[in-house]
């Protein structure tokens, strides 16, 4: 039995990911591609909701996951090769690929930064400094390339069937480049977000 209610920003968090999903797979693209893109919200959603009794994390954390969870959805919706916004963007700069994938991967640092950053802290209390900055940055750079190596698996597996998920655009760097906006996500995360965070968790008691 859970030993308290769930944070109204997890409660939001859910909703809006229900609808998110809702809308997403009404109007998928490619039905398989699009569950093979968002089901890491359909794997951590029931994690969070399932251990918050047990570790809640901040608002910001929470809202920063929503935001993630979206992109993920958007994406697997259109496949990130033909999402309208990204299509935009390559217009507008007159690029030769949809750049929203690497939106993608940007978040893949970004968000997963403060979730790592907030767990290191809390949970095995490595505090705020070089350390931590140093795993949170590891530990988004092996789930892109853990990531990666997912995409390969499918490529393996599913043969032509994969290129929407892969949504390499003829990128033979594509592998790289992903790996490298999300290592630029990390950093960003954590030269912007830091202090905000270590304000809201001391605000909080939980720091």
């Amino acid at each position: 039995m859970h030993n308290q209610r769930p944070p109204s920003s997890l409660s939001a968090l859910a909703i809006l990911w229900l609808a998110g999903l809702l809308a997403s797979g009404i109007i998928a693209h490619d039905r398989i591609t699009w569950f093979m893109e968002v089901l890491p919200a359909l794997i951590v959603l029931p994690l969070l909701w399932s251990t918050y009794d047990r570790f809640s994390f901040t608002a910001m954390v929470y809202w920063l996951i929503v935001i993630h969870g979206l992109i993920l959805m958007l994406g697997g919706a259109y496949t990130y090769a033909h999402v309208p916004l990204g299509a935009w963007v390559q217009e507008w700069f007159h690029w030769n690929r949809n750049p929203y994938d690497k939106l993608g991967h940007f978040a893949q640092g970004f968000v997963p930064a403060m979730v790592a950053r907030e767990l290191l802290i809390r949970k095995f209390h490595i505090p705020a400094g070089k350390l931590n900055a140093y795993l949170v940055i590891s530990i988004c750079l092996a789930i892109s390339a853990f990531y990666e190596l997912v995409e390969w698996w499918a490529a393996l597996a599913m043969g032509q069937g994969a290129d929407e998920f892969l949504g390499t655009q003829g990128d033979p760097w594509d592998t790289q480049s992903d790996m490298l906006m999300a290592l630029v996500g990390a950093v960003c995360a954590l030269l912007l977000l830091s202090r905000r965070h270590d304000r809201i968790m001391h605000a909080m008691g939980k720091l």
